[in-house]
């Protein structure tokens, strides 16, 4: 991706973005997450408020070519609503932690979405056609009598047509009120799409969910909280498999939790999951049913000369993704994103620095409860561009290959259409230049969690609170 910034292969530029204006954002429009399904056709988003909304692509026509990045609302519905646990005393929010999507195998598209204890899997489907021409109601809807029923009337596709069958019940058939027994027909309507839940998954989860994976064997997929991880058939909601349990005996003895867990892409067996300690362990389910015991561990030896305070915070893994090809697998901390050859252990093979700005804000940080912040990373389609997020609505990428890096801002002012989007660099002291942003001016209460990149081409979708921003190449 020679372009990512802004070479002369192509730029960036606004293609949507979609939510409200509002100064005063509610908190249940906050997007939680975004996901792109296997082919790029379909946008997930979920919200603070445990709705999910489906974005389906523009098709591209002759007058309008330049609709890759063009996406229209699909569905839109409540995929979780508040709950309360009377044995804990508490409360269980609606909020969408995570959404995958399942590789389509019919008409229909299956996503999972998980709030903090249960995860679901919901049915996507188109209807465009309903039933007309029962026997048991009227046309005006009410029930008639079924021993009154005389003959069989087959409705066809022609309007007014009808095909008459001579029914007798009943010796006497002149004393009974003929009527006609109809076999309903499907008759064309307007497209509906349906969002059905066809599994609930419950009950196995003691801490909050942070991550959901699917197997590449499509039949299985992996749920994991603070201190578990669970795996489960998608056929089966009644029972998982705990497969990691790091949960100490004595709980003061605890010293790291469960980030984030993904399964690899080709290799059904194989799972990594992070820590809030910043190690990766990689772990192999023909090895043994309980993956307590790693087969490889991943980790960055700490210069002992730049450690603080504020170390093991910094250094919490907050997600972990896999490559497409399945050779490398990415971590975002909270200053770098880090590259990881699966058959090196000792040290990231790449890493580049999000915001090293912030080293010295840190103590400003930690006050606002800003360090806390979990940011996600993804890959571009070919593994060969990373993105992440930052504060004031930036966000970064990273060209692997030429180590190129640009930082972009999510902004309504540059959200005219096919508006390019102009880098954007941070001040950090002395004397700022003209199109430079100082540190101190830095907006914390606007960050970009969440981003997803397009499968196969140059779109990615950035959440920006209650907006979702997409953006394009332009080809020059």
């Amino acid at each position: 991706m020679a372009g990512v910034a802004g070479g002369n292969d192509f730029q960036w530029c606004f293609s949507q973005v979609k939510g409200a204006i509002d100064e005063d954002v509610a908190e249940a429009d906050i997007i939680s997450t975004v996901e792109f399904n296997y082919s790029g056709e379909l946008l997930a988003t979920g919200d603070k408020g445990g709705r999910v909304v489906i974005f389906q692509h523009e098709q591209e026509s002759k007058n309008r070519p330049h609709l890759r990045g063009e996406y229209n609302v699909y569905s839109t519905f409540q995929s979780h609503e508040p709950e309360f646990d009377y044995l804990k005393s508490l409360e269980i929010e609606e909020k969408i932690n995570k959404i995958r999507w399942l590789p389509q195998q019919n008409a229909a598209h299956f996503l999972l979405s998980t709030n903090d204890k249960t995860i679901k899997l919901w049915k996507i489907s188109e209807r465009d056609k309903r039933a007309e021409g029962y026997n048991l109601k009227d046309e005006d809807g009410r029930l008639r009598d079924p021993f009154r029923i005389t003959s069989l009337r087959v409705c066809l596709a022609v309007p007014q047509t009808c095909l008459i069958l001579s029914m007798t019940l009943c010796d006497n058939f002149s004393k009974i009120d003929c009527c006609t027994f109809q076999v309903p027909v499907l008759m064309p309507m307007d497209l509906m799409v349906e969002a059905s839940p066809r599994r609930i998954f419950a009950n196995a989860h003691t801490y909050h969910i942070n991550s959901i994976s699917v197997n590449s064997d499509h039949e299985t997929y992996l749920s994991a909280d603070d201190l578990r991880i669970n795996l489960w058939h998608l056929e089966i909601t009644d029972r998982s498999f705990n497969i990691v349990d790091i949960k100490p005996a004595n709980m003061e003895e605890l010293t790291e939790v469960i980030t984030a867990a993904e399964c690899h892409p080709h290799q059904c067996n194989v799972f990594v999951y992070s820590s809030s300690k910043g190690t990766i362990r990689l772990c192999d389910m023909r090895a043994a049913a309980l993956c307590d015991r790693h087969s490889k561990f991943f980790e960055e030896p700490e210069d002992p000369s730049s450690r603080s305070f504020f170390s093991e915070i910094i250094s919490s893994i907050s997600d972990v993704k896999f490559s497409h090809s399945g050779r490398y697998m990415m971590t975002r901390d909270y200053l770098s994103v880090k590259v990881w050859d699966l058959n090196m252990e000792n040290r990231p093979v790449e890493t580049y620095q999000v915001h090293e700005y912030l080293r010295s804000k840190l103590c400003s940080l930690y006050e606002n409860d800003c360090i806390f912040d979990k940011f996600e990373c993804c890959w571009n389609g070919s593994d060969s561009a990373i993105m992440t997020g930052s504060y004031n609505n930036f966000f970064r990428m990273f060209d692997r290959n030429t180590r190129r890096d640009i930082t972009l801002e999510a902004s309504r002012e540059s959200s005219k259409p096919r508006a390019t989007l102009k880098p954007r660099k941070v001040s950090t002291g002395g004397k700022r230049k003209k199109d430079e942003i100082s540190v101190d001016s830095l907006d914390f209460n606007k960050k970009i969690l969440h981003t997803a990149w397009h499968p196969k081409d140059n779109v990615i979708a950035v959440a920006a609170t209650n907006n979702l921003y997409i953006f394009q190449d332009k080809i020059n």
